[in-house]
């Protein structure tokens, strides 16, 4: 029995829905690393005029919507979701050598032949991601906000936001590793995935599988339960999952006629549509709104927004420690 709840859908959540919608026919697009929107041609400023440029938009700005996705993670040091490197085998080593995966996300989508098998991998994909330290472009980020009012919406689901800020400051709309659910959704509930994740690495030790005693199950039907995320099959969107796109619509709604920074970290080709898109589309939409894009691969700069908007294509880590530095914080 799947949960059925009536829900009014919120601002941010129909940007969301509109965009990935129209994402459908833009495929090609995106699959090239591109992008069907008419972008600025301007040639970009030199790197340290862009520091410059970004440290007195935050200046200027009277509060900052963040947008962090994989990008962001990835330039500080959690880079082995799609890679097959040093940080991926100290933590995955064990499992590259016995099934061949070369990322962490190939083992996530495997077909283990057991509960106790898929379990022993996805344990230690959320063990690493819990007990990860705060990584430092997030520090670098945080000293770069002090002084401002903000919001984080994020499609990562490594809980590095809410290691350094309150619930009500961060919303996770691609879920959070942190909690468990049915895979049948049988339930609105999500219950601690901490506790469970932490007995399964105790009990599994050296060894790639765990007791079937400690496979999460479902405590109202007994079905087997998978992390609470997108991308595991049948992501509960409920109560938690509508309480996200209520807080960021909300903080935008209480700032929408002051001066909004959208600052946009990290977005890659696979889900533009749950950052960059409406992030472009409410800049266009709000006269006294900017824009900031920094990513490793691409510049993109829509030509609606160029002449309140910056694109910085560079090393987030990078950009980010020198604005702070810039910046005297």
């Amino acid at each position: 029995m799947v949960v059925e709840r009536e829900y009014q859908v919120t601002l941010y959540e129909q940007l969301v829905i509109e965009f990935t919608n129209r994402s459908f026919s833009h495929q090609a697009a995106y699959r090239t690393g591109g992008t069907p929107y008419e972008l600025s041609d301007r040639e970009p400023e030199p790197y340290d005029q862009q520091i410059e440029t970004f440290a007195r938009m935050i200046e200027d700005t009277d509060c900052v919507l963040v947008g962090g996705a994989s990008g962001l993670s990835a330039a500080g040091g959690g880079d082995f979701y799609y890679e097959d490197n040093a940080t991926y085998r100290r933590h995955f080593g064990k499992f590259a050598e016995r099934y061949g995966f070369r990322g962490a996300f190939e083992g996530s989508f495997y077909r283990w032949p057991t509960a106790e098998a898929r379990w022993g991998y996805l344990a230690t994909f959320l063990d690493t991601t819990l007990n990860a330290s705060l990584r430092e472009p997030y520090k670098d980020l945080d000293a770069i906000l002090a002084e401002k009012n903000f919001f984080v919406l994020t499609t990562n689901q490594d809980i590095q936001f809410v290691k350094i800020y309150p619930w009500e400051k961060v919303a996770e709309i691609q879920g959070d590793h942190r909690f468990f659910q049915c895979s049948r959704c049988c339930t609105d509930e999500v219950w601690d995935a901490i506790e469970p994740v932490s007995n399964m690495i105790e009990a599994m030790g050296d060894g790639l599988e765990v007791p079937a005693e400690l496979v999460p199950r479902c405590p109202h039907c007994g079905a087997e339960a998978f992390p609470w995320v997108r991308g595991y099959g049948n992501f509960l969107q409920g109560e938690l999952y509508e309480e996200q796109y209520r807080k960021v619509s909300n903080w935008l709604d209480a700032h929408a006629r002051e001066k909004i920074l959208f600052l946009e970290l990290g977005v890659g080709r696979m889900t533009p549509a749950f950052i960059q898109e409406p992030f472009w589309a409410l800049t266009a939409q709000l006269p006294q709104a900017g824009y900031i894009a920094v990513n490793n691969k691409t510049q993109f700069l829509p030509r609606a927004i160029e002449d309140r908007g910056l694109a910085v294509r560079a090393d987030i880590a990078d950009v980010l420690a020198d604005v702070r530095k810039t910046l005297g914080r």
